[in-house]
């Protein structure tokens, strides 16, 4: 019942979308309302953003799209390496993988049969060792070829996802930090780079808002990014961005009782960062600002 339940609500929010969520178009503003953050990709941005971030999970592989990490209690799938926790398995990490799926229903994915009748709506899997026994199984090869045909469907989602959460992080924030972190957001909005750096970190490390995302009392989501943000505005806001990200996931790697977030995830962290910069000029169609 719990992915019925998922479905219901999630399903609700979508049905209330219009063209204004969509990449590349704005919201039109309502009379006396507060300026909202916003994301506006051209399609073709958006095809390079989640080739970026299809790259920066699972170096472009297609059979990383269904795949346990070591370390992890949950398989992670799809271009963003969604989270999907078995049954009876409740993690720190916010669950992404049944939001992404009540998405790709909604939007008329043909969904696996065996993964639309799952009930409960839980990783299949109890430990990566029995995922490993059935990784060979129809099923998951099922699953593999459906997250490869819906890669552009993802995108979307992480673009929906980081999008609507921008608001949030503002109204999360110390009140005396909200203009600045609007400032700083309206400042990496503005270039499809700075997009990029937004949507992969939501997806990578989540918007900062949850409760269970702190180690020693500190966070490492977007929210926590903004707030590390320098204040010099002479240096443009992406590479700001970069440099606050790094002191950020060094932090969490550090603060971690897992010593393997130091010693093999810190460092793969760090080199993913690097890769915010903006889109080549033939894609952006024109010169871009310094990164």
């Amino acid at each position: 019942m719990r992915f019925l339940a998922l479905l219901v609500f999630v399903l609700l929010a979508l049905t209330g979308c219009d063209d204004s969520a969509r990449p590349g178009v704005a919201a039109d503003s309502q009379p006396g309302a507060r300026p909202e953050p916003q994301l506006t990709l051209t399609s073709a941005e958006l095809d390079w953003v989640g080739e970026q971030v299809f790259n920066n999970e699972c170096s472009g592989r297609r059979h990383c799209l269904v795949h346990w990490n070591d370390g992890e209690a949950f398989p992670s799938l799809g271009i963003g390496h969604f989270i999907w926790y078995p049954q009876d398995v409740q993690g720190r990490f916010v669950e992404s993988f049944p939001s992404l799926m009540a998405f790709l229903i909604e939007r008329g994915a043909d969904v696996p049969a065996w993964l639309r009748t799952l009930r409960p709506f839980a990783a299949p899997w109890p430990d990566k060792a029995a995922f490993l026994l059935a990784e060979g199984s129809t099923e998951v090869e099922e699953l593999r070829r459906f997250l490869e045909q819906t890669r552009g469907l993802q995108a979307e989602f992480i673009y929906r996802r980081a999008a609507d959460s921008l608001r949030q992080i503002i109204d999360a924030a110390p009140q005396a930090e909200r203009a600045a972190l609007g400032s700083r957001l309206q400042a990496l909005s503005a270039t499809p780079g700075g997009v990029y750096a937004l949507m992969d970190y939501v997806n990578f490390k989540g918007e900062g808002l949850a409760a269970t995302e702190r180690y020693n009392g500190e966070g490492w989501g977007l929210l926590q990014v903004l707030l590390a943000m320098s204040a010099d505005d002479q240096l443009p806001a992406l590479a700001r961005f970069r440099a606050a990200a790094a002191e950020v996931l060094t932090r969490r790697a550090e603060n971690a009782a897992n010593p393997i977030e130091r010693e093999r995830w810190l460092p793969g962290w760090l080199k993913r960062l690097e890769t915010y910069r903006e889109p080549p000029r033939t894609l952006a169609g024109s010169s871009q600002p310094p990164a």
